[in-house]
């Protein structure tokens, strides 16, 4: 459902370190975008909450409503534990929220894997999508470059990475705004007898089902950041690792920085200098927090996964991707590409049998 003013469904319980971030977020979010009319559903113990809320800005505790809930999904559970006990749960309740139209999105920093198989049972799989998707949105010199999936599914299938394309490139024009994005697959490679059978077969599968997007072919790591595509699909286990090493690679860089920039009396002063010609602006573009917050595709309503470490500026990021969703139609967007790749499908087995 849509909403003049959209409401956040928020886990409040799940994040490492604690539900404080959660509300000092929406006071973040709220200090960034002061004409956003966004409210947020909040689930979590009204004990620890209450007095959260109170210390909050005047403008989140007037857009925050308060649901108790009895229990919270750990991070030590396992997935299948987690869907068995986690009825009346924080994240169980912020999933219904949505399935019941109470909210739009779901916002949450709790474990990944419970998030995930608790979101299929409650909104279901999307029809012609088998499993979700994490999405997220790289910056790149061009803007942003959607990477997906980064986490969700370690083993993929070609007909699963085929349903990436099509989610991913539906999410960067719902979110990022492009008219035609493009879409490449990663490969090692870019010549066509490169990469796994898995890939190769993606690859033939999406020229021949004549799926309405800009396919561009196999693209390399390095050109991820790069942004050659907008959309680069993978398996969850190349894009987790591809992701982590992105995000170590920044830590490094900024840490040679603030090292360079605190090395003697001269590089302070030097540093004072850069600081009024742009390195604020080149260490916001290097922190992680300004990119926080993975989209779940495939499912029957949206759902943002938040880092589960980040601070209350991170958690921030993740509610104003969650924001921007909130109006976007990239869930109805991508049924006719789905319909065309399962028939595609059936053409191709009825021609083998």
């Amino acid at each position: 459902m849509t909403h003049k003013a959209p409401i956040i469904s928020v886990d409040a319980m799940g994040a490492d370190n604690g539900p404080s971030i959660t509300i000092e977020g929406i006071s973040h979010i709220l200090a960034r975008r002061p004409d956003s009319p966004a409210r947020f559903l909040v689930h979590g113990d009204d004990a620890q909450l209450a007095p959260l809320i109170a210390a909050a800005s005047p403008l989140a505790r007037e857009r925050i409503t308060l649901q108790h809930t009895d229990s919270e999904v750990r991070m030590t559970d396992k997935p299948s534990e987690a869907v068995r006990r986690s009825r009346g749960s924080s994240m169980w309740n912020a999933l219904t929220s949505v399935k019941n139209g109470d909210a739009d999105v779901v916002v949450s920093a709790g474990n990944t894997g419970a998030l995930m198989a608790i979101s299929k049972v409650v909104l279901r799989m999307k029809k012609g999508v088998h499993r979700p998707a994490i999405s997220a949105s790289w910056p790149t010199p061009r803007g942003h470059t959607v990477v997906l999936d980064v986490g969700a599914n370690v083993e993929c299938g070609p007909k699963q990475l085929v349903e990436f394309a099509i989610m991913g490139e539906a999410f960067h024009r719902a979110v990022h705004g492009s008219t035609h994005p493009t879409v490449g697959l990663l490969n090692v490679g870019q010549e066509e007898l490169k990469g796994n059978e898995t890939v190769r077969a993606a690859d033939r599968l999406i020229r021949d089902a004549g799926i309405n997007f800009n396919y561009k072919g196999f693209v390399e790591g390095d050109d991820i950041s790069l942004g050659v595509t907008d959309v680069v699909v993978t398996d969850g286990f190349s894009g987790n690792i591809a992701l982590k090493t992105a995000e170590g690679t920044v830590k490094l860089v900024a840490h040679w920085m603030r090292e360079s920039f605190t090395s003697s009396l001269s590089a302070k002063i030097g540093a004072l200098f850069l600081r009024m010609g742009g390195l604020d602006h080149l260490r916001a573009k290097l922190d992680p927090r300004s990119i926080n917050g993975g989209v779940l595709l495939g499912l029957n309503g949206m759902v943002v996964k938040s880092h589960g470490g980040t601070d209350g500026e991170g958690f921030a990021t993740a509610l104003g991707l969650a924001i921007d969703i909130a109006g976007s139609h990239f869930l109805t967007e991508i049924e006719a590409n789905l319909e065309r790749l399962t028939q595609a499908e059936e053409a191709r087995s009825e021609a083998v049998s």
